[in-house]
């Protein structure tokens, strides 16, 4: 979103032709969460300080809905508080950013470049409605940007609720079975030491499956590094760490993919981890495969593991989707296509091809 707001900003100042340029987006404490500039230097900047406050001809840019035209801020009665190594401005001109009733931010520029008729201010009508129509698309920039975050946080807030279904089920359930074996170990190794044995050997075997399951939540707790490393980095790395957290081995090959568009790339992502999840949680495979192979401009993701395999049809009848739906919707966002091939006894492969951007 800054990237995008630094262009609005650049354009607003170059198109009228200005000395100063700046757009600010208010926080709810009185402050600004974004505050872009242009025209000032990373000197200047770093004299001004701390960033504004919501007061003066700020603040009431904030509350009025009409352009503001200044022949001199200075004089202003609502001037005031500005730092001293503030640049100094004369005429100004201000319009606010808003989304229907809500005023997202304020659009404002100083100092135009130009004769200034004598008391008046340099900044025309024209100049006015011109700012007007940038403000409108920093304010859809502005709606998109707030509209992604909430996506984005939706969607953590969807992982960790599967996650804490999945730490709820499997866990409690293998930390319940470990009670109880246990007990039965206590109870037996007075009169029966050869069962009470079998009994502890199980109770190792369940506290082993237990830590395999919190090693892999903790896997997919941690934030995935596609931004910063790439589809290709992130789920080599990935696999790495599922492949010595579980018995079984889990491998991966890369067949000429590079990068991808971001979309295609997290939906490819999201789609390799629910396959690899439910083929270390309920397959009970003993070897695991992740491939990408290149596909003209496009790439497949192929997951193969050697498990006991499913009917896909009865398992979506009988409500147990294992992620399928998921991953069909992952899939079909991005403009590819989802195939599952697994029968009882089979293994199962879940195959995912996307387009090229």
């Amino acid at each position: 979103m800054r990237d995008v707001l630094k262009t609005i900003v650049a354009s607003a100042r170059d198109l009228l032709d200005a000395e100063y340029a700046a757009l600010g987006v208010p926080d709810d404490h009185g402050g600004f969460a974004q505050f872009v500039v242009d025209g000032v230097s990373d000197e200047q900047w770093k004299a001004i300080g701390p960033l504004p406050r919501q007061h003066g001809i700020l603040a009431a840019m904030l509350h009025d809905k009409q352009a503001e035209r200044l022949p001199d801020v200075r004089k202003d009665p609502r001037f005031g508080g500005w730092p001293a190594t503030h640049p100094d401005m004369s005429d100004f001109l201000g319009v606010p950013i808003r989304d229907g009733d809500d005023t997202l931010g304020t659009l404002f520029l100083a100092n135009k470049r130009c004769p200034k008729p004598e008391g008046g201010c340099g900044f025309t009508e024209d100049d006015a409605e011109l700012l007007g129509i940038l403000a409108q698309h920093a304010a859809i920039a502005l709606t998109n940007a707030r509209l992604y975050e909430r996506s984005r946080e939706l969607t953590i807030t969807e992982e960790r609720t599967r996650l804490a279904h999945e730490l709820h089920d499997a866990v409690s359930q293998k930390l319940f079975s470990l009670r109880l074996t246990a007990q039965a170990a206590a109870a037996l190794v007075d009169r029966d030491p050869a069962r009470a044995k079998g009994e502890l050997q199980q109770v190792a075997a369940l506290a082993a499956e237990a830590a395999d399951e919190l090693r892999a939540a903790v896997v997919e707790l941690r934030p995935a590094a596609l931004e910063e490393d790439g589809l290709i980095n992130t789920l080599r790395t990935q696999i790495q760490v599922l492949d010595r957290a579980h018995s079984a081995e889990v491998t991966f090959e890369n067949c000429g993919v590079r990068a991808l568009p971001p979309a295609q790339e997290e939906a490819l992502l999201r789609v390799a981890q629910e396959a690899l999840h439910n083929a270390l949680r309920h397959s009970e495979a003993e070897h695991v495969s992740v491939v990408l192979i290149r596909r003209g401009q496009g790439a497949a993701l192929r997951v193969v593991d050697d498990g006991r395999g499913f009917e896909p049809r009865a398992v979506r009848r009988a409500g147990r989707h294992l992620g399928l739906v998921s991953m069909r919707h992952r899939a079909s966002g991005v403009g590819g296509r989802l195939i599952v091939k697994s029968a009882p006894g089979e293994g199962a492969t879940i195959e995912m091809e996307v387009p090229g951007g």
